[in-house]
């Protein structure tokens, strides 16, 4: 564990200090090796780390690979950073055994962070796939992803994020919280988004925005060869009574989700990764074991 003082300004214009109790880190790289994707290192900091990985596939499949955060979620002043580097001809595919939590800002209102930067070299493969992310009212904090392309590099992910407790009847009514995602291939951008998640502001509970909707999710895959046939799979497969839409921008295939059920979110993304994966890779999918328990 690493603790480590900051100082931030108050609302008053006064400044306090705030400790952060559970600031980790985590890095990690993948190679081949003889045909065999291995996890090549792994370097942590504080709760945050793999105990090892597993080869359900077979030897010449993915390195699957589950991100452990014993805490099992966030609160104010946190601070989580995960590096993720595959190397060319490697695929690692990178889950985490439980929804992560993002618990109420304390009396300060200090906020969390946590920080992916996924790093994935020519003719290389990743996928990441966390389990959903819950956040509860008052949780303030920033959420920013970094995937970093080279040459023919593949990779496909999902964000699923819900806000509040409804089935406690704890909604999202208080907090903020900043979403980025950047996407580059070979330095250039290709996607770029950010999205504040503030409850105050008319963009929350707006049509034009949020619109009140309590869980959203987005799932991106990079690198297919016919998006066109990508497109049609997911609208012939996929629920059509969910909210859900696909589009593809340099490249870059994004699905969006936005609803009130988790589970719903979920089955969505898991559904829309069955049918992108042997289309991207030319392998079926192979569901995690941690997803099973």
């Amino acid at each position: 564990m690493t603790a480590f003082e900051t100082t931030i300004p108050g609302r008053s214009g006064h400044r306090f200090d705030a400790r952060r109790h559970w600031a980790a880190s985590l890095e990690l790289a993948f190679a081949a090796r003889e045909g065999i994707t291995r996890m090549v290192r792994a370097r942590h900091q504080g709760p945050l780390r793999v105990q090892r990985t597993f080869h359900p596939e077979g030897t010449t499949g993915a390195c699957h690979a589950y991100l452990l955060h014993p805490p099992g979620g966030l609160v104010s002043g946190d601070a989580l950073s995960i590096s993720a580097c595959v190397e060319p001809g490697a695929h690692a595919l990178l889950t985490t055994p439980a929804a992560n939590k993002l618990y109420k800002a304390d009396t300060h209102g200090v906020a969390w962070s946590q920080h992916s930067r996924l790093a994935v070299a020519d003719d290389g493969i990743l996928e990441w796939l966390p389990q959903e992310t819950l956040a509860f009212d008052g949780s303030r904090g920033e959420q920013a992803t970094t995937i970093e392309l080279e040459g023919g590099a593949r990779c496909l992910g999902w964000e699923v994020l819900a806000l509040g407790r409804p089935a406690s009847s704890l909604p999202y009514v208080s907090g903020r919280i900043d979403q980025r995602f950047r996407l580059t291939r070979d330095g250039r951008p290709l996607w770029l988004e950010r999205q504040p998640l503030d409850p105050a502001h008319p963009r929350f509970l707006g049509r034009w925005g949020q619109g009140g909707a309590t869980v959203q999710a987005t799932l991106w895959a990079v690198g297919l060869d016919d998006e066109r046939e990508a497109i049609e799979a997911l609208r012939e497969t996929l629920p059509t009574a969910v909210r859900w839409a696909v589009t593809v921008r340099h490249g870059v295939l994004l699905l969006r989700y936005l609803g009130n059920e988790r589970n719903e979110a979920w089955e969505l993304c898991q559904g829309a990764w069955e049918i992108l994966r042997p289309l991207l890779i030319g392998k079926p999918a192979q569901v995690p074991r941690i997803w099973l328990t």
